[in-house]
């Protein structure tokens, strides 16, 4: 396991994660700073605790508005998906239609030669 040392609210944490991860804890880290510093800079000196709360609430907020957006866009992605199958469906009984149609005429065609044909002879 690595290990990494990340600041939040100007005092040092050691953590430790997954080796390659340690870049992505400290974006993690820095982005949740930026949560704290911004309800210290609104409130004050609050407490560590508080501001700590305060931030992960914040945090979650957003995450559940993310989550709601995602779900919205995966029900408007099978609606997409539902919509494009129906067409493809209906295209493919078009073409079976078409195709039927022209194999008809084609049929129609020779036995029009056909008779013509005899008729002329």
């Amino acid at each position: 396991m690595a290990q990494v040392t990340v600041s939040i609210d100007g005092k040092q944490y050691r953590m430790a994660c997954d080796e390659g991860q340690e870049e992505h804890l400290i974006d993690l880290a820095e982005r949740f700073d930026r949560y704290v510093s911004h309800l210290k800079d609104s409130f004050g000196e609050i407490g560590d605790q508080r501001l700590t709360v305060m931030a992960g609430i914040m945090v979650m907020d957003e995450l559940s508005e993310l989550q709601k957006r995602v779900k919205g866009m995966e029900s408007e992605v099978l609606t997409l998906r539902k919509t494009r199958d129906e067409a493809l469906t209906k295209a493919d009984k078009s073409d079976s239609v078409l195709t039927n149609a022209l194999g008809a005429l084609a049929q129609r065609m020779e036995d029009l030669t056909a008779t013509l044909a005899v008729n002329k002879a």
